[in-house]
């Protein structure tokens, strides 16, 4: 027997019980591996996978200077009447410096404060402020356990005239943890309700409506033990449990509901259960599997990226689509098998047509197709208009990070910074770190000549150098003012790399290297730029050979990549035009920024491509059934617009709960994600498919069909199911709409 998605669905609604008892044990064993393993496969830290220059003078720096790499915890600590020269501050910084060395030897290594350097840059310049600087072992994941205690001790600390608070890269970490716990709680409450409602409209009945709900969360169950169990071998990143979530709701959900609704249209035809299920198999699921397919082979691109935060979130996406697919064109016939006519059971709201059955002629997509290919050129000039008006802003767009000025105004580690960049430098904690790689006597002109320029940079603070023990490496340090991951701390870096170390060292430029914190961002930001090409040429390319295969046709798949480029274009535009430029970011309760996050653009791009070509195989697909059987090229674009128009729109408004409803939390790099995947969804499912497609189709004709002949040997897939399925329905479309037999 051939495995297809005919075949499968047919075989899962024979044997339902089987089928559903296979799924769950895999959804207890998902389940348990989760709360057995996801935690210790999660981190908040990410990192190359090769070796930039920030990494390799990272590499120096602890192999010839300092040992193996540390985090480090700042506690600020603040009187209102005593200065730092008074025995009772210092009687309390020592007290406090007791309390940290008590956490434990094995958690901390060192605690400094100046009275033991005489640093100034430790006092603040009222000498009301002092830091007092904690070392920890490089392992975020096991300090991050110890966080409470850390803060324990700030809070401690505080009364009786003084004022600690602690900020560093635990703490940091903890409150972005927690402020994207709240965030993913959130948009799991707006995102599951709002689909309810929708699917409660577009189905008319409770059970009908829940179904998908229920098939979503199994695939993000399965995801989860997926990820939790890869996690055993690398670590992903905290985020990938908002991604499986907010991906596993819109695509588990639309899958469902698009499967269910044809599911619901073969039995309003007469077919019996389990003839309707197959026929479903034969169309629905192959488009499903096909959609899923392409959504995976976008995903893929991420993972072409040398970075552990792409690599864990394509991981993630990947597998909760494929879960989603698997559970649809398995799990889901088995229920409808055991539930038949009852999936319509608990009805809410009462129609007069047959549930499930396609809109007849005359209704609003008839109307807004035969409006728009009554004037195509009219119709395409003014989508492809919106759409590129919309993405016009995107040409001004800054990349960087959300650093911690962007976590909410009363996080802790939020507080801390704000007074370390107005008392301190804010970087003071997390140094630009320029490494010579050269003996002592050789960089020392160099050197001098750097802290020269250094000095009268306004971006950055006061140089101190370092010499290696062997006297073969030196050392500058240099804070940054402001936030390490702001915009003005990326081009102080860009500064020195690109003007001050060719003037300085122009015989030994090979042999400097600038790393610290900022340097690393600086070098995300330059690879992303470097494989962004990479990533669209492997999407693009490999889009487009499925879709040339799927409908046999090099026009369809042109347009598609066309129309969807626009559409993930106006995403960007309008992500920059509200959250770097404001627009509207006040009203929709968003935080303007300087810059958009730098890994939005290449990761929306390759979700946003994926997803977008859903809609697009559903409603190509019913047209291409419909014109395989008439010939009749108007007729199909009607049709298929007609038939896949409330399930689309329902489908799109899904999405767009789901994602608005991710955007609705407090982190701005999930606002952003969660905004510009609702944006380019909705405008995907209305200007392109309600405008540009039918338009397009109008004006080509027959040409939408072309396939060479010297591509003729490609398979013959027939996404849209056998034909013998497609002349019976044929048969009965034409009795229902009085389609002439061409």
């Amino acid at each position: 027997m051939r495995i297809n998605p005919e075949t499968l669905a047919s075989g899962s609604a024979r044997r339902p019980w089987l089928t559903l008892g296979l799924w769950v044990v895999l959804l207890a064993a998902g389940g348990f591996v989760t709360s057995q393993f996801l935690g210790d496969a999660l981190t908040s830290d990410f990192d190359f996978t090769n070796r930039p220059e920030s990494v390799r003078a990272r590499e120096l720096i602890a192999e010839r200077l300092r040992g193996p790499e540390t985090l480090r915890e700042t506690y600020i600590v603040q009187s209102d009447s005593l200065t730092v020269g008074d025995p009772e501050f210092r009687a309390e910084v020592e007290e406090l410096q007791a309390d940290v060395r008590a956490l434990g030897g094995d958690l901390v290594e060192q605690v400094v404060s100046f009275y033991e350097t005489q640093d100034p840059a430790m006092v603040s310049g009222d000498e009301r402020s002092t830091l007092v600087v904690a070392i920890l072992p490089d392992d975020i994941d096991r300090v991050t356990d110890h966080v409470e205690g850390i803060r324990a001790v700030a809070a401690e600390h505080t009364g009786d005239g003084f004022r600690t608070l602690v900020v560093g890269d635990i703490t940091v970490n903890d409150d972005f943890n927690t402020v994207a716990e709240e965030d993913l709680a959130k948009g799991e409450s707006i995102g599951i309700g709002m689909a309810l409602i929708v699917l409660i409209v577009v189905f008319g009945a409770i059970v009908a409506a829940l179904l998908p709900i229920f098939l979503a969360i199994g695939a993000i169950v399965v995801a989860l033990g997926a990820v939790a169990a890869i996690g055993q071998w690398m670590d992903f990143s905290f985020f990938v449990t908002n991604m499986v979530t907010m991906m596993g709701l819109a695509v588990g959900i639309d899958y469902s509901l698009f499967i269910v609704s044809r599911y619901r249209e073969e039995r309003a035809h007469g077919r019996d259960k389990l003839e309707a299920i197959a026929a479903s198999g034969a169309t629905a699921n192959r488009a499903v599997f096909f959609s899923g397919m392409t959504v995976v082979l976008a995903l893929i691109g991420l993972l072409l990226i040398p970075t552990t935060i792409f690599r864990s979130l394509g991981i993630g996406a990947i597998s909760v689509v494929l879960s989603a697919v698997l559970a649809s064109m398995t799990l889901l016939p088995a229920i409808l098998s055991l539930l038949g006519d009852r999936v319509n059971s608990l009805r809410i709201l009462r129609r007069k047509t047959v549930p499930g059955a396609p809109p007849r002629h005359g209704g609003f997509w008839d109307r807004v197709t035969h409006g728009v290919m009554g004037r195509p050129v009219v119709a395409l000039v003014i989508g492809a208009g919106i759409l590129v008006g919309a993405g016009w802003s995107y040409f001004d767009i800054n990349t960087g990070f959300s650093g911690i000025s962007t976590l909410p105004q009363d996080m802790p580690s939020r507080q801390a910074f704000q007074i370390l960049a107005t008392e301190f430098s804010g970087g003071v904690t997390q140094p630009v770190e320029i490494v010579v790689d050269a003996p002592v006597e050789e960089a020392e002109p160099g050197v001098s000549a750097l802290q020269g320029f250094l000095n009268v940079d306004e971006g950055l603070g006061q140089p101190a150098v370092e010499t290696a023990p062997g006297g073969d490496l030196t050392l500058v340090s240099v804070p940054v003012v402001g936030d390490p991951s702001g915009e003005a701390a990326t081009e102080a870096v860009e500064r020195v790399r690109e003007e001050y170390l060719p003037r300085a060292f122009p015989d030994l430029q090979e042999r400097v290297l600038v790393g610290g914190v900022t340097a690393f961002n600086k070098d995300f930001f330059d690879l992303t730029d470097r494989y962004t090409p990479i990533v669209f040429v492997f999407v693009l390319g490999l889009s487009f050979l499925l879709l040339t295969v799927v409908f046999r046709s090099i026009v369809v798949p042109i347009k598609a990549i066309i129309m969807n480029l626009l559409s993930v274009g106006a995403a960007y535009g309008l992500i920059v035009l509200v959250f770097q430029k404001g627009v509207g970011a006040e009203l929709l309760g968003f935080t303007q920024v300087e810059a958009i996050d730098a890994w939005l653009p290449l990761f929306l791009f390759s979700i946003l491509f994926g997803l977008s070509m859903d809609y697009h195989v559903f409603l190509l697909t019913r047209i291409r059934e419909h014109w395989d059987i008439t010939g009749d090229n108007a007729g199909s674009v009607a049709h298929g617009l007609r038939t896949t128009g409330q399930i689309i729109t329902g489908a799109a408004l899904i999405m767009v709960a789901v994602f608005a409803g991710f955007a609705a939390g407090e982190l701005v790099s999930l606002q952003q994600m969660g905004f510009g995947l609702a944006v380019a969804v909705f405008l995907d499912a209305t200007i392109v498919r309600s405008i540009l497609v039918p338009a397009t189709m109008r004006l080509l004709g027959d040409r939408n069909w072309y396939l060479p002949r010297w591509l003729r040997w490609l398979p013959d897939i027939h996404v849209e199911g056998s034909a013998a399925a497609g002349v019976l329905h044929a048969r009965e479309e034409r009795e229902q709409e009085r389609i002439p037999a061409g």
